[in-house]
């Protein structure tokens, strides 16, 4: 009798400075994605250059200087892309992919292809907001954050089998599958009040799959890392890498199935 109130308050004792830090970031970010241009794509940058810190910070904690580099090269090489876009852009994107594998870490090839990851998700969002307006990256990112939500509460309180317990130990099917329903109600809060193809549905659930299949990567490097987090810089939450790992894993599918078709006029407005 005296365990479960223990048990119970443990489960949930993250769940305040989630809330808060959560509040602060949606806060700030909607301000930025409203304004675009200049203001999003510095923000955008700023960010990018963080998570490569601490992906480099993870994986080669004795290299003090290192992590510093490669944020600063990352960031660099990001903004760089960003004013000559076109296919040169992809010459800057795996600069700081080169810069982990060429210096002593754990892990290089994964830190160097996970370092690709986040700089294409930096070019895509800057990118989509340019080419496809507001409603494309509310779109993501309401898929996102719905998968997010939806899939922390009902692996809390639905629990049940383990979806990758040997990579990633706190996530369940339940959580994962209630993931891909919210993103699919996403995906038609969007066919009914923004006029998109039905397709989003389908899509909107492939899109939170992938984000929680980056979710489980960057849980896969902390693992192999022996940290908890990937850093402390937001309370509840960790670094920026583990709030922004599902989004980086979205982003890299969409701008993927956008080599095919084209994805932005199946979102609507």
């Amino acid at each position: 009798m005296t365990g479960e109130p223990v048990n119970t308050a443990q489960k949930w004792a993250d769940l305040r400075p989630r809330l808060l830090s959560a509040i602060v970031m949606v806060a700030a970010g909607a301000v930025e994605i409203w304004l675009g241009g200049l203001a999003f794509a510095a923000l955008v940058v700023v960010l990018t250059a963080v998570m490569l810190w601490e992906l480099a910070t993870m994986t080669a904690p004795s290299r003090q200087a290192t992590p510093l580099a490669v944020a600063g090269a990352g960031g660099a090489a990001l903004g760089l892309a960003l004013v000559l876009n076109g296919q040169v852009a992809g010459l800057f994107l795996v600069v700081p992919t080169l810069v982990l594998i060429l210096t002593p870490r754990r892990d290089r090839r994964l830190a160097g292809a996970y370092a690709l990851a986040i700089m294409l998700a930096g070019f895509g969002l800057v990118t989509l907001r340019d080419a496809a307006g507001i409603t494309a990256i509310l779109w993501l990112m309401a898929v996102v954050v719905a998968s997010d939500v939806l899939g922390y509460f009902a692996g809390r309180m639905l629990g049940g089998p383990k979806f990758w317990p040997k990579v990633s130990p706190k996530k369940t099917w339940s959580g994962t599958i209630a993931g891909w329903i919210g993103a699919a109600l996403v995906g038609l809060g969007f066919v009914i009040f923004a006029g998109a193809g039905w397709l989003l549905l389908p899509l909107s659930a492939l899109v939170a799959f992938a984000g929680q299949m980056g979710d489980i990567v960057e849980s896969w490097i902390k693992r192999r890392a022996g940290v908890k987090d990937a850093s402390g810089l937001i309370p509840g939450h960790g670094g920026l890498l583990d709030r922004f790992d599902a989004l980086i894993g979205a982003v890299v599918l969409v701008l993927l199935i956008g080599l095919v078709v084209p994805v932005t006029p199946l979102i609507g407005g």
